[in-house]
């Protein structure tokens, strides 16, 4: 069985700050070319965006960020912007793991690692494991990751190792083989950039969570941005399949049982 429970199955415990956050990180190219820049430098820029957000994450008490770096897509992008990309993975990987690990930061990157070249598949191990006893935050960086193929290679491994249950699989079956099994469902997703979808990203895992899309492009979201996002989110009533006045006759009941001070 998975650490987490679905929320297609079982009600999820509501909680005002999110405790998983999901962001695609869109926007970085056209950033740089409004500037001048080339792509590349967007990119670049990039990674400070996201150094600031985990420090905001943390700040906030939110245990769980997963980021969207690099789909299984973007291989079709110009073959210089590719190769600048994965040279900029690894450095990051290099400059950013202790800087992490000093935080309480856990890294997991997640994805269909073998297509990457030996360096940055070693920079990734090396920082995996690095910070693999830290709990302040999970950060995990999906990078040549697509949600299809998640389910996917989830579905294959269950098959070969649960063959005789063929027919019978369940949720839980499944969701155990997913590269996020380590992680709750996300509870807000946000995407920056002015794009409004969510691009093969964490398919299985967004079925309940709550969008947000800002103009915003990456290199300018910031902690600000990150409050506006949750005031969004706070804002919402997350029903889960019941009306909202199961909602409020349940908080009531809550309520009712409270103990006096």
């Amino acid at each position: 069985m998975g650490l987490f429970s679905s929320s297609t199955k079982e009600v999820p415990v509501a909680a005002s700050m999110p405790q998983h956050l999901a962001i695609i990180m869109d926007g970085n190219g056209r950033w740089a070319k409004k500037r001048f820049m080339p792509r590349v430098a967007g990119h670049v820029r990039g990674v400070e965006a996201v150094r600031g957000t985990v420090a905001a994450c943390i700040e906030r008490g939110i245990p769980y960020l997963t980021l969207f770096a690099f789909s299984s897509e973007n291989w079709r992008r110009p073959a210089d912007e590719v190769s600048f990309l994965m040279k900029l993975f690894v450095k990051a990987l290099q400059d950013e793991a202790e800087r992490l690990n000093n935080a309480g930061v856990r890294l997991r990157i997640v994805g269909d690692l073998e297509r990457f070249d030996s360096d940055l598949r070693q920079a990734i191990a090396a920082a995996e494991a690095l910070t693999a006893s830290n709990s302040t935050l999970t950060l995990t960086v999906a990078a040549n990751y697509g949600g299809r193929w998640d389910i996917t290679q989830a579905m294959n491994r269950l098959a070969l190792e649960s063959p005789a249950k063929a027919g019978h699989y369940t949720e839980a079956d499944l969701a155990t083989y997913s590269v996020m099994a380590h992680a709750p469902e996300p509870d807000l997703f946000i995407r920056t950039g002015g794009e409004q979808r969510i691009s093969n990203f964490l398919l299985w895992q967004l079925a309940y969570t709550e969008l947000f899309f800002t103009d915003l492009l990456w290199p300018e979201f910031d902690a600000a941005s990150l409050d506006n996002a949750i005031a969004s989110f706070q804002t919402r009533e997350r029903r889960f399949g019941r009306t909202s006045e199961q909602l409020s006759l349940a908080s009531s009941d809550k309520q009712v049982q409270q103990p006096d001070a």
